[in-house]
């Protein structure tokens, strides 16, 4: 039975890669179950950060090299949206499919890649302010279908099951790494307020491509990623 089937209702319990905070509505007012603190603190540095976009920065180029800022808030939509389908078809999503042929990291980056500029393509010509607003209503959404699903296997990877709880980690490494990447378009810097947590997270849902090590764990991630050397 695909998971989108499944009740979509609960708390998110303690998990590896942060603490519990309460996921609170404008008003302030409880909106949903508990969520790991560092995935929530990444929707919000993402949305901080586009704040101080303007029409001419969001045309400039980010450490995405194929990207512009605006293409990047334009696939961070795109890949909000791209969980919650995941999770809909666990665990026989297109994802799974392609997770479980065992493929090395750069042929499964090389399909995520056509995925997302196919992606992208299709999304309608907004500014890149509303693509961040689409983004954070999806991304923050997504934590509230988890709760009951965390144990449940999302996909495999050379044998390794990867549940529910790990792709949640996967998601706070993504939000957390793209937040660095937009701070960095406007010749900032970023960092997460808990960095082992986001680390935490990458062990939990990426096996797919190693950590490197390093005694900064923010650091350790950025640079798995590719962002630095």
């Amino acid at each position: 039975m695909a998971y989108g089937n499944a009740l979509l209702a609960g708390n998110w319990p303690d998990a590896p890669w942060g603490g519990l905070v309460e996921l609170r509505d404008s008003r302030g007012m409880a909106n949903g179950p508990a969520a790991p603190g560092a995935y929530l603190q990444a929707i919000a540095a993402i949305v901080e950060i586009a704040a101080r976009f303007t029409a001419a920065t969001w045309n400039a180029p980010t450490p995405c090299p194929e990207w512009r800022a605006a293409d990047l808030a334009g696939h961070l939509r795109c890949v909000a949206d791209d969980y919650h389908e995941y999770l809909d078809d666990a665990p026989v999503s297109r994802l799974a499919r392609l997770m479980a042929t065992g493929a090395d990291a750069d042929t499964i980056a090389r399909k995520l890649a056509r995925q997302n500029a196919a992606e992208l393509a299709a999304l309608p010509e907004v500014p890149a302010g509303a693509h961040i607003e689409a983004f954070a209503e999806s991304a923050t959404r997504y934590t509230s279908r988890l709760g009951p699903l965390l144990p449940l296997p999302h996909h495999s990877y050379r044998g390794r099951v990867i549940t529910v709880a790990g792709m949640g980690g996967t998601a706070c490494v993504e939000w957390h790494v793209h937040a660095w990447d937009l701070a960095r378009t406007l010749g900032e810097f970023y960092r997460p307020a808990d960095p082992e947590a986001v680390l935490a997270g990458w062990m939990a849902g990426i096996p797919h491509i190693a950590v490197v090590p390093d005694d900064d764990p923010w650091l350790s991630v950025l640079k798995s990623s590719g962002r630095l050397s």
